[in-house]
């Protein structure tokens, strides 16, 4: 069993949304027009904060001071209107109780490429959620002490205050974890895979704080699921549950819907219920799942499958070796079905995923099962892999990469970052931490050797379809990667 409490793949907003292009949103101090932030947690060589990248050449100006953001600054979230980053202690380097480092909670202006505020939570967090009008800031933190009750609640931050960050309200939901917000803000669902009910959703109703209408309304899922991640219909009307499983402590990985038209809302149950006009409820069984993302009508799903005995799931390797492999399932949500075979990935567990140009899809895992070269270089023709896996969603090939074909590139570590870069074949990849401290690689999408790329050497010949170049002039122990301009 292993239990979901690696950093956050819960920053929805930050984790699946590429910015729209590269124009200004203002002035920004540095005079870079196209910007990525990249949370630098320790480094030997320079300070902890913020690096800021010019998203266009790939290059970190050093004469270019880190953005503090705390001593150890590690996931990020881009508000929605984009004037702001929120940036929380890194995983496992803080704690609430002296003198261990206090957990952080950062709030950077991105024009003046500043702190505005830098706030203690009661306990760590890796799960950070921004209503769309960037007004507050919803926090998860499992561990919050609460009068009366067990530990866990959801902090709420107001953005717009001056400085930002005032306390916004406080909601008790023990063991706290993730959270999904729906399109209009109205509605939160918060999830406690390590609680005392595990197999429950927590649906938050924020503007009901402060009067007699309940602010959380539980709904019990099917079966033993633990659900982890959520989205929601265009209009709101229904919620996609992603629940683990067995990798989680769970019986049964599943797709579950949850009504919201109904007062309580009601799960999905077993089976599938179309209606005259296309609208299904119900449960779609997989493989596994730890993280998903939804574009369009598909919902792409990851996770690692599990049995009594372990990892149940087993792959080739290049040199033909035995290896564990995970699994991404690729559900139609407008039927709720999905294909009864999944497509091999590395293994691990599973919380990075976002969508790069020409329909290469980037998933990012943690404690996965890597083949390490035995020297350094590696030998000629021996197989390096690491954490991420690519995808090829298109009905195309790209490159050498057939349709619906993966490749698992020669870089070994988590991954703790994924941004695609927009109007660009590009995509960061934050991958390595925590030892000996993640890098910062830069990904060419074309996936072809032969290929013109703007990343020079960014790919070669076989027998590594995708060798990444690292950004130049970084040097540090990176955790995330996040742009930040439309």
């Amino acid at each position: 069993m292993r239990t979901p409490l690696i950093p956050a793949f819960w920053l929805l907003v930050a984790l699946t949304l590429a910015s729209c292009g590269s124009s200004s949103s203002g002035p920004k101090t540095s005079g870079i027009s196209y910007r990525a932030f990249v949370s630098n947690s320790v480094s030997a060589s320079t300070l902890a904060g913020l690096f800021i990248v010019n998203a266009e050449t790939d290059v970190h100006p050093l004469t270019l001071s880190p953005i503090s953001a705390g001593t150890s600054p590690g996931m990020m979230v881009v508000t929605p209107n984009r004037k702001q980053t929120l940036v929380v202690t890194s995983y496992n380097n803080c704690s609430p109780t002296p003198p261990s480092p206090a957990c952080q909670f950062s709030i950077i202006t991105n024009a003046a490429e500043s702190n505005a505020s830098n706030l203690t939570l009661p306990g760590y967090s890796e799960s950070v959620i921004v209503s769309p009008d960037s007004s507050t800031a919803y926090v998860a933190v499992p561990s919050a002490k609460v009068v009366n009750s067990n530990p866990g609640a959801i902090e709420l931050y107001a953005l717009t205050t001056s400085p930002p960050g005032g306390t916004a309200g406080e909601i008790d939901i023990p063991a706290v974890q993730y959270l999904a917000i729906d399109n209009g803000g109205d509605r939160l669902l918060a999830f406690s895979p390590n609680g005392t009910n595990p197999n429950s959703v927590a649906v938050v109703t924020p503007s009901n704080l402060g009067t007699d209408n309940p602010v959380v309304t539980y709904v019990a899922l099917s079966g033993n699921p633990i659900p982890v991640q959520a989205f929601f219909s265009s209009d709101d009307t229904t919620a996609y549950v992603i629940n683990c499983g067995p990798e989680c402590g769970g019986t049964q990985a599943s797709v579950e819907t949850i009504d919201m038209t109904t007062s309580p809302p009601t799960a999905g149950g077993p089976g599938v219920t179309c209606t005259l006009g296309g609208r299904c409820l119900g449960t779609v069984n997989l493989p596994a799942g730890s993280v998903g993302l939804l574009n369009g009508t598909t919902l792409y799903v990851a996770g690692t499958p599990y049995s009594s005995s372990g990892e149940s799931f087993t792959c080739t390797g290049k040199e033909g070796e035995t290896l564990n492999c995970g699994t991404l399932s690729i559900v139609d949500i407008s039927t709720l079905t999905a294909p009864t075979v999944g497509v091999a990935i590395t293994d691990g567990y599973h919380n990075r995923i976002a969508m790069g140009a020409n329909g290469q899809l980037f998933i990012g895992a943690q404690t996965c099962t890597e083949i390490i070269p035995p020297t350094t270089p590696p030998p000629p023709g021996s197989e390096v892999r690491g954490c991420l896996s690519i995808y090829n969603t298109l009905t195309t090939a790209v490159g050498a990469v057939p349709p619906g074909g993966v490749v698992i590139p020669p870089a070994n570590g988590n991954v703790t970052g994924l941004q695609p870069i927009a109007n660009r074949d590009v995509v960061y990849v934050v991958q390595g931490y925590p030892t000996p401290g993640g890098s910062l690689f830069i990904y060419c999408t074309v996936l072809d050797a032969n290929a013109a790329c703007p990343i020079a050497d960014a790919l070669q010949a076989p027998p590594y379809p995708v060798e990444p170049t690292y950004a130049p002039l970084m040097v540090g122990s990176f955790y995330d990667v996040k742009t930040v301009d439309f």
